[in-house]
């Protein structure tokens, strides 16, 4: 017998902008064992029964990382309980990646035919907002995971809808109901937008990550401050459907973590192509409402006025509501939850913590690598979280796309490696042409001069990110140059990059 429970304690955030149905619908009959034993009690002062439940595994969260976890342990044969108080899937399948690619994928695709001769597109085609909005509500399925369910009743994962929170030591109370569990606590409780402390910040309708991928409507105007990732993407996408988007990034350039000639492409791509007010260099001060919506004052002595702000400069992780001290534990500095490379927090085998939680790296395939890594460790089958030392692999998904795995030249050399930097024109191969002409771009790959081996790959131009994975193979197996060279690319695939890296390497 596999339920879902749900429990509302109180406002969350997708509450406000969702009309999230308790999926309770439910007890669906499966052909399984019983997987956890459960005891009723009364709760002291209340006329209601709650329950107390023992599972082997209780993963708070069920977002990628957590869900991937609590698969494995339920297929390795443990009785599992999982926790969330959103949508099952997280953050990255309503908020974040799925909806902000969905948005972005229309200009792709119009630019696309533009550059290739003989598609019945011009220069007066323009994009279908209405169709697009839809269409992203269907790829995030309107904000409904029932569809997620199936896969959990499956097998057997008992699902609690709510807030889970520390009771001490293996111990979860969610609502009413008190869990236990007899081997392991995973937490997987994800991120949220942060909110620096800007002036005025908090008198204003801001909006985060999650108001500007759901909108319903395109906005008039927009100010977007950060030039990393995701305000990028989104500066570009509400662009492409009509919005005029100031862009405020207070380095020298865009996408900061990347090599400079990636966010330079990217930002002359947003100004050029797109009609983006890029301004580098410039913070943003202070806030204050307007007739419009907001007037934004900037440390160079400028101000933007637009009918919304998105906030777009990081991530806070989903800790201080946890209850950590019951079990003894502390956050870092900035609220994440500190581990080993097993993925242990504080050396201890019972408690775990995976994805964004953890603060080593906020990437959603990273969550479901590590959820990998910790149930390898569960399961008595040692194993060490050790990508995020070489580097994520990282796509930005702007026209110029920026695909980049391992260090950039600059990290490389900060670490007192040799290195050596080899650029050639993404759009050089024969299989480039097929994308029109003058789609631009870099390919760079950093290679270590002492081994002969990449430690670096960055590649810019129009879609580029499925360039990215052979570059991780090579950087994580240390595949020498030399051998590379015997891995040979088809003609005439785009994937002739490597060709004419290699041959720019070896001339």
């Amino acid at each position: 017998m596999v339920r879902t429970y749900w429990f509302v304690p109180g406002f969350n955030e997708a509450s406000g902008n969702l009309d999230l149905q308790p999926f309770a619908r439910i007890d669906h009959v499966e052909a399984c064992r019983p997987r956890a034993c459960c005891f009723e009690l009364y709760a002291v002062g209340h006329d209601e029964r709650v329950s107390e439940k023992t599972y082997d595994a209780i993963v708070l969260g069920a977002g990628p990382a957590g869900e991937v976890c609590a698969g494995r342990l339920a297929d390795g044969g443990m009785s599992v309980a999982i926790i969330e108080p959103d949508l099952i899937g997280g953050e990255c399948s309503y908020y974040a990646c799925m909806p902000s690619k969905a948005l972005l994928r229309p200009a792709d695709l119009l630019g696309e035919a533009r550059r290739v001769p003989g598609v019945p597109v011009d220069a007066d085609s323009a994009l279908d907002p209405q169709a697009i909005l839809d269409r992203r509500d269907e790829v995030i399925h309107n904000g409904d995971d029932s569809a997620q369910l199936p896969w959990l009743e499956e097998r057997g994962i008992e699902l609690f809808r709510g807030a889970g929170r520390f009771d001490g030591e293996r111990r979860i109370r969610v609502g009413d109901d008190l869990l236990s569990a007899d081997k392991v606590v995973v937490v997987a409780t994800g991120s949220g937008a942060a909110m620096p402390p800007i002036d005025g910040l908090d008198g204003v309708r801001a909006w985060n990550n999650r108001d500007a991928t759901t909108a319903k409507q395109v906005p008039e105007s927009m100010i977007v401050l950060g030039g990393g990732p995701v305000g990028s993407e989104l500066s570009q996408a509400w662009a492409s459907l009509g919005t005029k988007v100031t862009l405020v990034e207070g380095g020298e350039h865009l996408l900061a973590r990347e090599e400079p000639f990636a966010g330079d492409e990217v930002a002359a791509a947003l100004r050029g192509r797109f009609g983006v007010d890029v301004r580098t260099g410039a913070e943003l001060e202070s806030v204050r409402p307007s007739d419009a919506g907001v007037i934004a004052e900037l440390s160079n002595g400028g101000s933007v006025e637009a009918a919304e702000i998105l906030i777009a400069v990081g991530r806070t992780p989903h800790t201080a509501e946890l209850d950590l001290d019951s079990v003894g534990v502390e956050t870092d500095q900035h609220g994440f939850l500190e581990t080993d490379d097993r993925l242990r927090v504080g050396g201890s085998d019972w408690l775990y913590a995976i994805g964004d939680v953890n603060g080593r790296a906020l990437f959603t395939h990273f969550g479901k690598y590590q959820a990998w890594v910790a149930c390898e460790n569960i399961f008595g089958r040692s194993a060490e979280a050790i990508a995020e030392g070489i580097g994520p692999p990282r796509v930005t998904f702007t026209d110029p796309q920026v695909a980049a795995v391992g260090k950039t030249l600059a990290q490389a050399e900060e670490e007192g490696i040799d290195a050596r930097a080899i650029d050639v024109p993404t759009d050089g191969s024969p299989g480039a042409s097929f994308q029109g002409k003058d789609t631009g771009g870099v390919s760079r790959l950093v290679v270590d001069q002492a081994s002969g081996t990449i430690v670096g790959a960055t590649f810019s131009g129009y879609d580029t990110a499925d360039f990215l994975h052979a570059a991780t193979i090579a950087i994580v197996a240390e595949v020498p140059l030399a051998k590379l060279r015997h891995a040979i690319a088809a003609y005439p695939t785009r994937s002739e990059i490597w060709l004419k890296l290699l041959e720019k390497y070896e001339g």
